[in-house]
């Protein structure tokens, strides 16, 4: 049976669709960082290297947070095979059209304009499989995960109401949350740590990266996100200001620099920056959501324009980038002045073919996985 529909909150729609779109500026400062791409500048440029290190330090763990929100909500709302249904469908569709539309065609651009692309040929079989494997998910690997996250939901969110019956009196805290935040950080460090030890060629293998590793990594995010929809008192905690958690998210990034310029090689350096990463995403919540709701919490078209786009312009631009990397960026020699031409040029392009797709009603469709009313 389905339940009454909860009010829009609106600054959740809007700090969704503005974490989809950072991706933009997020591959395009990759392209002038220190951090090696498929395609970069010349020279790095340092504030573009720390821009580009925050956006990654904090951006998926915030957006998994909603994206559990969200997938309670529609939990309450279905049948739970209805909702089973409803969420494979938005997921899985965009993903599936966008691997032979989008990444495939990103993938032979990758093999004849990147300078780091390996000849194809002298690649074994496996090789050869595990390089689709990374080329084909590429930027899709979070609709690969939501996916997953969908499966594990279906079973959590049956024992979600009678968790939080339990833990009725129980009250949550920021010192409560960072501690569990940072024993699973330890934990996913364990099962890394144990992985190079023993099988560390699984480490490289890109279907096992995205499913066992980013998903584990994830998942305390998106379970979080649940809770929060099934406990105001979580959500009142992410909502209300906390100027430690704002200080903890600085002092959090400074040490996710230090770690990502003084650690080398395999030991401690991915452990220590999930343990970060982790902690700086947890109180990012608090800074992003405290923010959004006091300045982004209303209707307008625009904004509901940009949460319609916010997809589809994030699976369209990786590829968008990599041209502008491979075609202009050698042409500019200014990197500042290269990236803002860039997020003008990619940005313009993606909004175009949005609106263009929006005239054919089967691209309509496998973009968003809705049936579209005629």
């Amino acid at each position: 049976m389905t339940t009454k529909t909860p009010q829009r909150e609106y600054f959740f729609d809007s700090i969704r669709a503005w974490l989809m779109l950072l991706g933009v500026p997020f591959h395009l400062s990759l392209i002038y960082s220190s951090h090696g791409w498929s395609v970069n500048s010349a020279q790095p440029t340092l504030w573009l290297t720390v821009f580009n290190d925050f956006i990654h330090a904090f951006r998926m763990q915030v957006f998994f947070v909603i994206s559990g929100y969200f997938s309670y909500m529609l939990w309450q709302r279905y049948q739970q095979t209805q909702w089973l249904k409803v969420r494979v469908e938005r997921v899985g569709i965009p993903m599936l059209a966008a691997i032979p539309l989008l990444t495939l065609p990103q993938f032979f651009l990758l093999r004849a304009f990147s300078p780091k692309a390996v000849s194809w040929d002298s690649m074994s079989l496996y090789q050869k499989f595990n390089a689709l494997s990374w080329d084909l998910i590429s930027h899709l690997w979070f609709l690969l995960v939501l996916i997953l996250f969908t499966v594990i939901g279906f079973y959590f969110f049956k024992t979600l109401k009678r968790f939080a019956e339990k833990t009725e009196h129980s009250e949550f805290s920021w010192l409560k949350l960072t501690l569990f935040i940072f024993g699973w950080s330890l934990f996913w460090g364990a099962i890394r740590l144990t992985i190079l030890n023993t099988q560390p060629w699984l480490l490289g293998n890109g279907l096992f990266n995205f499913v066992v590793m980013q998903t584990l990594f994830y998942l305390p995010f998106f379970m979080l996100g649940g809770l929060a929809l099934q406990r105001p008192a979580l959500k009142a905690l992410f909502l209300k200001p906390r100027p430690w958690t704002f200080v903890g998210a600085l002092l959090a990034f400074l040490a996710y620099l230090a770690n990502q310029r003084f650690s080398s090689g395999e030991g401690w350096l991915y452990e220590i920056d999930a343990m970060i990463s982790m902690l700086m995403g947890l109180w990012m919540v608090n800074v992003v959501f405290s923010f959004g709701h006091r300045f982004l919490n209303s209707h307008s078209p625009r904004v509901t324009y940009l949460v319609n786009a916010s997809l589809f312009i994030y699976l369209v631009h990786h590829p968008l980038t990599l041209l502008y990397g491979f075609l202009v960026t050698p042409l500019i020699s200014n990197n500042t002045l290269g990236f803002f031409i860039g997020l003008f040029m990619v940005f313009g392009a993606a909004f175009a073919l949005y609106e263009m797709h929006l005239r054919v009603p089967l691209l309509r469709f496998l973009f968003s996985g809705k049936p579209q009313r005629t």
